[in-house]
């Protein structure tokens, strides 16, 4: 059964750093473009970032731009969210996902992009 499973998430304060992993198992998602995304209480999921299958190309939103980076590792089917400096306003649950097939004509920003996605982690980050 295809599954992603995110975790990594925790209790952090502001200024610290946390990474989080994304594990895909049931399938290989290495040729995919994989994201991930974040919901705080009240708000809409939005975009966090994206890399690419081979990933030689990432996107961030730029709330998150030179503090998250994005990696992957497709000899173990994981995409890791690396988070330094983090603020209270990055409290949120993140949710990774991968891209649906066949590839979608939406922006890679928006969740309508993604066709799996993983339970999420929880990220709190106190002042």
């Amino acid at each position: 059964q295809e599954q992603l499973v995110a975790s990594g998430g925790g209790l952090v304060q502001a200024g610290g750093s946390l990474r989080l992993s994304c594990a895909a198992s049931g399938r290989t998602f290495s040729t995919y473009v994989t994201g991930w995304f974040r919901q705080a209480p009240g708000h809409e999921r939005e975009f966090v970032a994206a890399i690419s299958w081979s990933g030689g190309n990432t996107y961030y939103a730029d709330s998150v731009k030179g503090r998250f980076t994005i990696i992957r590792d497709n000899a173990k089917n994981t995409v890791l969210l690396r988070m330094n400096s983090l603020k209270p306003e990055d409290t949120a649950i993140y949710y990774c996902a991968v891209e649906r097939t066949p590839p979608p004509v939406t922006p890679l920003t928006s969740i309508d992009s993604y066709g799996y996605w993983g339970q999420g982690t929880q990220v709190t980050v106190s002042s």
